[in-house]
């Protein structure tokens, strides 16, 4: 894969390049302009210009980016997620805040012509682009184009006649959704074939000078990252998962430093009728704040544990023990914490040394779990505002 890279410019600068294409065409007007003869543009010479010596090499200050943080110019990507998870809807938010060149989720953007490849077609994507317009007027007009068909990036001919297409609009963003609807004969599970979808998706990315980004689902586990071959998951820039929970994850980043995580929901639009009178509708990617973590209930030993410190808690709770103690919250020794969970045969265990033992491990999971905290030997339960 050909990345954004760094070269000597025809003045001598060194200065950051999105492809080879830019660099030669360079190289060509300033020859040009200065009336220079031409030098030779055979592959010699392109990688002749490439070369950098560690003399002249200083710090890049330049960021080269589409989304700043999330998306490099001319890079390669990877969205994916569970089904019903609203990848979808994310990948089409985020391309048309590009192409309208508006600042998405705050970050900035190097705005320009977007390609959507909404592979499965359908009226679907039609509603969610309409109702994209209808919340967002403002966005109406940018450059945003929508090729809802199916194609074959496995294959050279489709691969060609879209690097065709592209060369005169130069988009700077290509979205193909999905891998699944795009892979032709290819076999994503295999690396030879997954070897293949890439190769031709850099077609596309070295004739426009386009960031491609591949819409692409997850397996039965989301946690275990993007179904498929590995050698798609090698070949990326970026991976950024769209989790079951409305949650925008960055799981992988080659040359930036990882986000932080972002939250959505989908909001309804009511688009109009259908011919029987029932509302046509669709949705919108509205962001949210971070959601107050959900706490799991307690199962087994640790539940034990805790109803032992809540009995404990009530029979010999102090409160007001100073100023390394939450004020108004009752607290209790560690020892009356053990006898309750002694009380409730926290273990089956009939020696008094796995008592102990049992009790430290339903100790150190509560506090690891932030159910409990302690300080010199008292504990208290942690309040659902703490």
């Amino acid at each position: 894969m050909t990345a954004p890279f760094v070269a000597h410019d025809p003045r001598g600068n060194i200065r950051p390049f999105p492809d080879q294409a830019a660099l030669d065409r360079e190289y060509q007007e300033y020859e040009h302009a200065n009336g220079l003869a031409p030098a030779s543009h055979d592959r010699g010479s392109a990688i002749k210009r490439r070369m950098v010596s560690l003399s002249t090499i200083e710090a890049v200050l330049v960021s080269n980016y589409l989304v700043k943080g999330w998306l490099s110019a001319n890079g390669f990507s990877m969205l994916y997620g569970p089904s019903n998870a609203g990848k979808t809807f994310v990948a089409l938010d985020l391309a048309m805040h590009v192409a309208a060149g508006e600042p998405w989720r705050d970050c900035k953007v190097a705005g320009g012509p977007v390609l959507y490849i909404a592979a499965e077609g359908g009226c679907g994507v039609l509603n969610r682009l309409a109702a994209f317009k209808r919340e967002h007027p403002n966005m109406a007009t940018a450059p945003f184009h929508l090729l809802p068909i199916g194609v074959d990036l496995h294959g050279s001919d489709d691969t060609t006649a879209i690097a065709d297409l592209l060369r005169e609009m130069r988009p700077v963003l290509v979205v193909v959704d999905t891998l699944a609807r795009s892979i032709g004969d290819g076999d994503e599970n295999t690396a030879k074939d997954a070897a293949i979808f890439v190769k031709n998706c850099d077609v596309i990315r070295e004739a426009t000078g386009a960031h491609v980004m591949v819409v692409h689902h997850t397996g039965k586990d989301e946690e275990r990252g993007a179904r498929g071959s590995s050698a798609l998951r090698a070949a990326v820039d970026t991976e950024i998962l769209v989790s079951a929970s409305h949650t925008i994850s960055s799981k992988k980043q080659r040359d930036m430093v990882a986000p932080f995580d972002l939250h959505f929901t989908l909001r309804s639009v009511t688009l109009g009728e259908d011919e029987d009178g029932d509302p046509v509708t669709s949705a919108v990617v509205d962001p949210t704040e971070t959601p107050a973590p959900v706490r799991k209930p307690l199962t087994g030993k640790d539940e034990v544990a805790m109803s032992a410190l809540i009995a404990a808690l009530a029979e010999h709770g102090r409160t007001n023990m100073g100023e390394d103690y939450p004020a108004g919250v009752a607290v209790v020794s560690l020892e009356d914490w053990r006898d309750a969970c002694d009380k409730r045969e926290l273990t089956t265990g009939a020696s008094p040394s796995a008592a102990r033992t049992a009790f430290k491990r339903a100790k150190d999971r509560l506090l690891e779990l932030n159910h409990v905290r302690g300080f010199n030997n008292y504990f208290w339960r942690v309040q659902t505002d703490d």
